[in-house]
């Protein structure tokens, strides 16, 4: 399993918290890749696991404090 940040966006939109299963529907039914599909079905889990955020799956997932950016430049 290996997790892009182009594969997780795919994610952002899903409905939080959810189930592997409700995740999986949702990658398939949003057009994801088919990786996002198979990278969903390795997460070893017990049946009724939720996860509140792609956090819970991609633990390395940047957050906007990763990005390091002077906001009054702009």
């Amino acid at each position: 399993m290996y997790w892009t940040l182009e594969l997780a966006s795919y994610l952002e939109d899903a409905p939080w918290p959810a189930t592997k299963d409700e995740l999986i529907d949702f990658a398939i039914r949003a057009g994801a890749p088919l990786e996002v599909v198979e990278n969903l079905q390795e997460i070893e889990d017990e049946i009724g696991d939720s996860y509140e955020a792609i956090e819970d799956i991609w633990p390395d997932y940047p957050t906007k404090e990763d990005f390091f950016f002077n906001e009054d430049e702009y």
